[in-house]
């Protein structure tokens, strides 16, 4: 299955490796180049493939806990000050994704949409420090009873030139539900309550929608 963000650019890519590859096998007369070039379009095309895909993932529903938003690699797990919407000390746990991991981004939690805003920005390398606050990005809230308010921020890399953010103020949000999408590597932030419990550990590799980042303490 392929995500819905992805249908246009695969059809494009599609159609122009056929043409290539017809063309290449009409007019590239040497056995070895024209065989290297062949193989080097259908490479391209797995790969945009393997980008846009759209794995079902089984969120297990709970309140007390924080799904990851996307695939990838926990790169940051510290203590900050949140300026942008809470202005106050947050613990932020961050998820680097490379260009072959699942680009959808999912709700951690389920609840309300509170606040969704989008910021043009720079393609500064996914893990610079100030990518958080200079790069292209969007910064959505969900709110519930149970765990109160959790941040997520898609944030863009020196690849991903597109965001897309599905999520709309007083849209109900489903833990584990699609959120946005990112195209071609990048990181998102989550920005959570002190009193959390971290289940996670720098370098670990976690799975959109079912690996748990966090849960309250009881």
């Amino acid at each position: 299955m392929f995500h819905k963000e992805g249908h246009k650019i695969i059809f494009i890519t599609l159609v122009a490796v056929v043409a290539g590859c017809l063309l290449v096998d009409s007019f590239v007369s040497i056995y070895w180049l024209r065989t290297l070039i062949l193989i080097a379009l259908v490479i391209f095309l797995i790969l945009i493939l393997q980008f846009f895909r759209n794995p079902k993932r089984n969120t297990v529903l709970n309140d007390k806990q924080v799904v990851s938003p996307v695939d990838g690699k926990v790169v940051v797990i510290e203590e900050v000050f949140e300026k942008e919407y809470f202005n106050e000390k947050r613990l932020q746990v961050s998820v680097f994704m490379s260009p072959i991991n699942v680009h959808v981004t999912r709700y951690p939690i389920s609840g309300k949409v509170v606040f969704s805003k989008y910021h043009p920005g720079k393609y500064l390398v996914a893990w610079h420090p100030k990518a958080s606050e200079e790069n292209e990005r969007t910064t959505v809230v969900v709110e519930n009873n149970t765990y109160g308010k959790v941040l997520h921020r898609q944030i863009a890399g020196a690849l991903a030139k597109r965001i897309v953010n599905y999520a709309k103020v007083d849209d109900a949000a489903v833990q584990g539900g699609e959120s946005g999408f990112i195209k071609f590597g990048s990181r998102v932030d989550l920005f959570l309550p002190l009193n959390t419990n971290i289940k996670v550990a720098l370098n670990q590799k976690v799975r959109g929608g079912e690996s748990i980042i966090a849960q309250l303490n009881e």
